[in-house]
């Protein structure tokens, strides 16, 4: 009879809980959301315009990476991670510095360039060397352009190396180290705990599943990677020792010296770059604003110099929604990059579907005529790889000329959906080639053994259950599974051969998933012409006959007419700044009812009185 009232109590107790729990969190989020949509309408109405003054300094500030595209974030999402703090690394679109700069040349607002490396991670050679000549360019306009940092890493230094003047902290540093390649291996760790990884290759240099099967990169593929990391930091000396007035001799003894050097100035990491011409002066932060001051003229409030970053920038130069003008001719650029996965993908990776869907658009365009695919991509699945590749096919067969420009990467699948481009461009520091395909599959019977735990059965062929990661791989099924890799290979190289009108037998010598420099991909006859991208858009509209009088489109995927509406709105620094306060305001509330959830569901899972029986007023003392 006890049971009855026992579950009774506990069901009310639960229930009124819950009741409470759920209207105390709705009610604080009808708060927050009572405030965003205040902030939205006031958004709306607001026509607050970036106001640049006249003598600024353009603050090219890149933040995070340097990318061709960002990784695609849902604009609410991103609302509240920017508002939250809780944010991805990071990014910026390489053709947001391009077009700051380009535009900043003719501007009578903008009196100079201050290139701030502060927030930013790195990028790719390929993509700070085109950074690199638009800050050349810009520099013909006669205005001058100035670097500062605190602190200087290999990435920061190579853009600032290109500025007239080198300022840096009196505490900072320039760090170079060279370029690497160093990965880690699981060898060891993976026999330890009786994993097995089965792996099926094709290619002598097709490093990539390497950690699985040594405890060390291989011979072959250390030959392989010093020859391209060679290329890529030869580009390197060269370009900062032009930029800054020295010899490839200076910037290597500066870093193959850097500990002995150090030491004979007793750790002072900014008179040993300033003795070695890497910075032109060392000011702190008070002296460096001052000067600034003196250079550009004090801003309106008197507190700092006249500047506008490149953020508020690009949107006071750009319209708020990109408009194709009338031009029948036109050339259309889709950027093809991150990993390339199976089906429909955001932005940040390429989807097979996906790409495909935007390459078709513009075959369908009767007014694009010829097609710039930008790839940076160090490959992914094959089966995606080949959706793409025959849109390009189609693409080539409606009579649209397909030019390809390589980025950082464009290796492997990346080389894939290259090949049967009608010319293909690159950067001498393009990392490229990796023909090669491999498969994994591992199996975890030896762990399971261990523990006990066995499996076994029958089945009506010797294919039933071959593919489960708790039994061994029966051989007759590796074998299967490496004929289907031989295939894969064969297949590649087939079509290399035909894209590139080689024989299948010179591709092989130099595929086998080797990886090549854009230089030596050039000599090797895997890319027609070394160049930038811009370079690759002009001999596309030369090809299709359109000489300069052609318009260039970027094809994206676009953002739904939802998404659209809330990443204008969410834009607004009013409405960030609103969600921002809301949220923190409420963030106790939120802590407390989660923090009161734990607290009570852990009380609730105690409740185990033999009898129903408790003497707890469930009433404890909110702190």
């Amino acid at each position: 009879m006890t049971d009855v009232p026992r579950k009774n109590f506990l069901i009310r107790l639960i229930s009124g809980f819950w009741r409470f729990l759920d209207r105390g969190w709705h009610a604080a989020l009808n708060i927050i959301f009572l405030f965003i949509l205040i902030a939205l309408v006031s958004s709306i109405f607001s026509k607050k315009e970036t106001v640049i003054p006249k003598g600024a300094a353009l603050i090219i500030n890149p933040q995070g990476f340097i990318v061709e595209q960002k990784d695609f974030v849902d604009p609410i999402d991103k609302a509240l991670q920017e508002a939250t703090g809780n944010t991805r690394p990071t990014q910026t679109e390489l053709r947001d510095i391009l077009d700051a700069l380009e535009n900043a040349a003719e501007d009578s607002r903008i009196n100079g360039v201050i290139i701030n490396t502060s927030n930013m991670t790195g990028g790719g050679m390929s993509k700070l060397q085109a950074i690199g000549e638009a800050i050349q360019e810009f520099k013909k306009s006669g205005k001058p352009v100035l670097a500062r940092s605190t602190f200087y890493g290999q990435s920061q230094y190579y853009l600032a190396s290109f500025a007239d003047e080198i300022s840096m902290d009196p505490m900072g540093a320039v760090i170079l180290e060279g370029f690497g390649r160093f990965r880690t291996y699981f060898k060891s760790f993976l026999d330890l705990v009786g994993v097995k990884y089965h792996i099926f290759k094709v290619g002598t240099f097709k490093s990539a599943v390497e950690p699985y099967l040594y405890d060390g990169m291989s011979d072959n593929a250390k030959e392989a990677n010093l020859l391209w990391l060679g290329v890529l930091w030869d580009a390197y000396k060269n370009d900062v020792a032009n930029a800054r007035g020295l010899s490839n001799g200076d910037i290597e003894s500066y870093v193959v010296n850097y500990p002995e050097t150090i030491k004979t100035a007793k750790g002072d990491n900014a008179q040993v770059a300033l003795d070695a011409k890497l910075v032109s002066e060392l000011k702190d932060d008070i002296e460096y604003l001052a000067a600034m001051v003196e250079k550009f003229g004090a801003n309106k409030e008197e507190d700092s110099y006249k500047q506008v970053n490149m953020k508020a920038y690009l949107k006071a130069i750009r319209p708020p929604i990109e408009i194709s003008g009338s031009k029948a001719n036109k050339v259309a650029l889709i950027t093809a990059k991150g990993s390339i996965l199976d089906g429909e993908q955001p932005e940040g990776n390429i989807g097979g579907r996906s790409l495909a869907k935007l390459i078709k658009k513009a075959r369908l365009d009767d007014d694009v005529r010829a097609v710039v695919l930008r790839v940076d991509s160090p490959g992914g699945s094959a089966f995606a790889s080949e959706i793409i590749r025959r849109e390009i096919l189609a693409l080539k067969a409606a009579g649209k000329k397909v030019v390809v420009s390589m980025g950082t990467y464009a290796a492997s699948g990346g080389y894939w959906i290259s090949a049967d481009a009608d010319q293909i461009w690159a950067r001498p520091t393009t990392i490229t080639g990796s023909i090669g395909i491999f498969g994994m599959f591992p199996t975890i019977e030896q762990p399971l053994n261990k523990f006990g735990i066995h499996r076994d059965g029958v089945g009506t062929t010797p294919l039933s259950g071959a593919f489960s990661i708790a039994s061994p791989l029966k051989p007759e099924v590796g074998e299967v599974i490496q004929q289907i890799i031989n295939h894969g290979y064969d297949n590649f190289l087939n079509i290399v051969a035909n894209g590139r009108n080689m024989t299948v037998e010179d591709v092989d010598k130099i595929a086998q998933g080797r990886v090549w420099s854009g230089l030596d991909a050039k000599r090797l006859g895997l890319v027609d012409e070394l160049g930038s991208l811009q370079d690759a858009i002009e001999s596309a509209a030369s090809m299709a006959d359109l000489g300069e009088s052609y318009e260039l489109i970027r094809i994206r995927k676009e953002l739904t007419p939802d998404q659209k509406l809330m990443k204008q709105l969410l834009e607004k620094s009013q409405v960030q700044s609103l969600i921002k306060t809301q949220l923190l305001s409420h963030n106790n509330l939120f802590t407390k009812l989660t923090s009161k959830l734990s607290v009570e569901l852990k009380r609730l899972s105690n409740f185990n009185d033999p009898q129903g029986i408790y003497v707890d007023c469930l009433c404890t003392l909110e702190q």
